[in-house]
């Protein structure tokens, strides 16, 4: 059988050779086809030559140097055509959403989450809620001992003087001091409250009243009682805008600025008529020693004798009392002045976010980190009061000072009627949860901050 070589397929076009089909003439010239042969084409040659002249002509034309520049220009291009085509695909969206809705739908969000919501070719972002800005208490963890912690029955001779045990299921001085909350309570109505100030003095007060706290109406108590979100109220100090400057209980400006300092918690006391003998807390960490301010208010007779007694030296520090001279003492009682530091001590320490107040005869035995935590940021409370262990009812301890002889008879009972007037009745059962009828007045008139007495 006479067949040709089947030759060489061409790479691009299935054409042979030239070279390969002269060759084949010259050798028989066969005028049959190959199975595999075509006609004879020359343009795809002439495209090779035109694409490699071009790419020679770029490779010329641009060095080495010049590539940069080139790619660059390349991703520009690009670039730009794709931020052309997005933007149109944009404006489609946004004009489909428009047509659909005015109103951007409900959207749930968790908590890690941004989310985007468009309304009119408008971008707004929604970005989870921000942390909570006021205190909102704790509890501890199930199965702590505090939780199931109960007081002990009452003492059987309630005559019985002296010392009382009091059992209190306190935590660790270390994790009392980590609870201390790091923000303010929330107030849901008084958001700003300032307190009245008047130079000279309006004596317009029906029942009276002092130069130091002022002459109230009775229409103006009642309406200290009507708790709104701005307040003015009269709280002592009434002649001065610094409570301890001119305005009667005045005070020392160096020792005014170290209460200023007191930006956390402080614990004060006062003697006054050295009626008492100062008693040092014991059981205190070393952390509130640095950090807690211990301020006891005393009167020109206390100081003389603390002085002559070689207890007060320069550093007007007995211990870790810091000592403070009260000068021009408002009232000549000094129980009465006494009063001041205990109901007041948010005017006298303005910077402090906890206070406690301890009598000037009794001995703090407890952290004050410990007890700010069982009586205060553990119930999320804004103050805490002792209850007397005998007396509950604001009209037998009235009974009992007149027996003791504390105040005038005809002033107590003067107050005691002016309360009756107002509807007040014995205390009872039926009054909880309020558990003590005696401090009818002692936080209404002037609203506290956080105050723990003792």
């Amino acid at each position: 059988m006479n067949g040709g070589s089947l030759g060489i397929r061409s790479g691009s076009y299935g054409s042979l050779d030239k070279p390969q089909q002269l060759q084949q003439q010259q050798n028989g010239g066969s005028n049959h086809l190959l199975p595999i042969q075509s006609t004879i084409r020359t343009k795809p040659a002439k495209m090779f030559k035109e694409k490699d002249r071009f790419l020679h002509w770029i490779r010329k034309s641009v060095g080495r140097r010049k590539v940069g520049m080139l790619l660059l220009c390349v991703i520009s291009a690009a670039v730009f055509i794709w931020v052309l085509y997005v933007g149109k695909i944009m404006a489609c969206f946004s004009g489909e959403d428009a047509q659909e809705s005015d109103q951007v739908p409900n959207m749930s969000i968790s908590p890690n989450i941004s989310a985007t919501v468009r309304k009119q070719n408008t971008t707004t972002l929604v970005f989870p809620p921000p942390p909570p800005s006021h205190f909102l208490g704790y509890s501890l963890p199930p199965g702590h001992p505090c939780n199931t912690f109960t007081l002990p029955p009452p003492p059987a001779d309630r005559k019985r003087t002296g010392p009382r045990p009091c059992p209190v299921c306190y935590l660790p001085v270390e994790e009392a001091i980590a609870l201390m909350p790091k923000l303010p309570s929330y107030s849901p109505v008084l958001k700003d409250l300032t307190y009245i100030y008047e130079n000279p003095l309006t004596k317009n007060g029906e029942f009276g009243g002092s130069d130091f706290g002022g002459y109230p109406t009775v229409a103006q108590r009642t309406d200290s009682y009507d708790i709104r979100e701005s307040m003015s109220v009269h709280c002592g100090f009434v002649r001065g805008t610094r409570a301890g400057r001119n305005t009667g209980y005045d005070i020392d400006e160096v020792d005014l600025d170290a209460m200023d300092q007191c930006r956390g918690v402080v614990v004060s006391s006062a003697i006054f008529a050295a009626f008492d003998n100062i008693q040092q807390p014991s059981n205190i960490s070393e952390y509130s020693k640095r950090t807690v301010c211990f301020f006891m208010f005393v009167d020109d007779e206390t100081e003389a004798y603390l002085q002559n007694s070689g207890q007060l030296g320069d550093s007007r520090k007995v211990g870790v009392w810091r000592i403070v001279l009260i000068h021009n003492p408002p009232y000549t009682d000094g129980r009465r002045t006494g009063k001041i530091p205990k109901l007041l001590p948010h005017r006298l320490f303005p910077n402090a976010r906890f206070s406690i107040w301890i009598d000037g005869k009794l001995e703090l035995v407890v952290d004050p980190y410990q007890i700010l935590e069982r009586h205060l940021w553990r119930k999320n409370a804004t103050f805490a009061i002792s209850r007397h262990y005998k007396r509950f009812d604001v009209f037998t301890e009235a009974e009992a000072n007149k027996a003791a002889g504390k105040y005038d008879n005809a002033s107590i009972d003067f107050q005691i009627d002016f309360y009756k007037s107002e509807g007040l009745s014995p205390y009872t059962l039926d009054k909880l949860p309020i558990t003590s009828g005696r401090v009818r007045d002692t936080f209404s008139l002037c609203i506290l901050g956080y105050l723990l007495v003792l």
